[in-house]
């Protein structure tokens, strides 16, 4: 499921409720993921993911004040 998502940008959280996001998913396999960001390279169990975003379109930001 995660080898659709090499090369992508994405965000992955934990399972103590942290996360990075920034960077690219590089390699796997059956036990770690390589994610590099621009300062550092991350080698993660798999068994400490809880989930994995990957952002697909930009937010429009909300227009503040008041519109004529």
């Amino acid at each position: 499921m995660l080898s659709a998502l090499k090369g992508q940008e994405v965000t992955i959280h934990f399972l103590d409720g942290t996360s990075v996001r920034g960077g690219v998913l590089e390699e796997l396999d059956e036990r770690f993921v390589k994610y590099s960001t621009e300062f550092q390279t991350l080698y993660i169990p798999i068994t400490s993911i809880r989930a994995v975003d990957v952002q697909t379109k930009e937010r429009e930001r909300p227009r503040v004040g008041f519109g004529q």
